[in-house]
């Protein structure tokens, strides 16, 4: 395949080196210097984008590879309140695109045994349960993609929490939950390419469910497997359905 990059930072460049690793091609590097001149034009020889790049771009850049017809995987988040809008522009149009918080394989198993944890969590009333992410001081949104993910797979198999609040810490903004409200505490510490943790608490014990990221590097080959799996195909996915945890 012949592949567009849409952002370029760390994740672009690492990206970069597994669509080379997995024999596909590098049809066009989109940053910040280009970004502005950019046509659908641009796009026609291409097979199809991954965006990683930020959440004002992606919005941008999903329209615009709409207009060009080309399939688009956008691992970029902070823009979901805008869902709703472009899958109905995308079914519409007879358009093609796969987002995800994480498109790390062991993510997404976290995602699939998070929900079958808050189903078995679920009779017993005198757990609460919170969720925990720390990433790089770089990272624009809180809290992460990911843990909204983590939060959602709880909140629909956990009956005590219908929603979620978040609690950046160390940005001096008091947070109170109520007791039907599941907290997303962020940290935000140099480097870490990412950890999540679910905790489950009761007055004698505690359960401790972790991914914890070594590198990004399974993000990367993940947004190019993803890629490979939407090359050919119309419609609206999301990336947890590459996976069938139910065979």
């Amino acid at each position: 395949m012949k592949i567009v990059l849409l952002g370029y930072g760390k994740m672009g460049q690492l990206i970069e080196k597994f669509v080379l690793k997995r024999g596909h091609e590098i049809a066009l590097i989109v940053d910040e210097n280009n970004r502005g001149n950019l046509l659908p034009s641009d796009l026609e020889n291409a097979d199809i984008a991954i965006d990683f790049s930020t959440p004002h771009a992606a919005l941008e850049n999903i329209s615009l590879c709409f207009e060009a017809h080309l399939p688009l995987v956008v691992g970029t988040t902070g823009w979901y309140e805008h869902l709703d809008e472009v899958k109905e522009m995308c079914l519409a149009e007879d358009q093609s695109i796969l987002y995800g918080s994480n498109f790390s394989i062991g993510v997404n198993v976290f995602f699939h045994v998070n929900k079958l944890l808050a189903q078995a969590m679920n009779p017993y009333k005198q757990y609460e349960v919170q969720v925990e992410e720390i990433h790089h001081i770089h990272k624009l949104d809180a809290p992460s993609g990911t843990a909204i993910t983590i939060a959602e797979g709880i909140i629909d198999n956990f009956d005590q929490k219908k929603s979620w609040v978040n609690d950046l810490v160390d940005d001096s903004k008091e947070v109170i939950t109520k007791p039907e409200e599941l907290l997303i505490e962020s940290l935000r510490i140099e480097e870490v390419p990412g950890t999540h943790t679910v905790l489950y608490s009761s007055e004698v014990d505690q359960i401790e469910f972790k991914h914890t990221a070594h590198s990004r590097e399974g993000f990367a080959l993940g947004a190019v497997i993803a890629a490979e799996w939407l090359y050919g195909k119309k419609g609206f996915y999301q990336v947890t359905e590459m996976f069938d945890f139910n065979k």
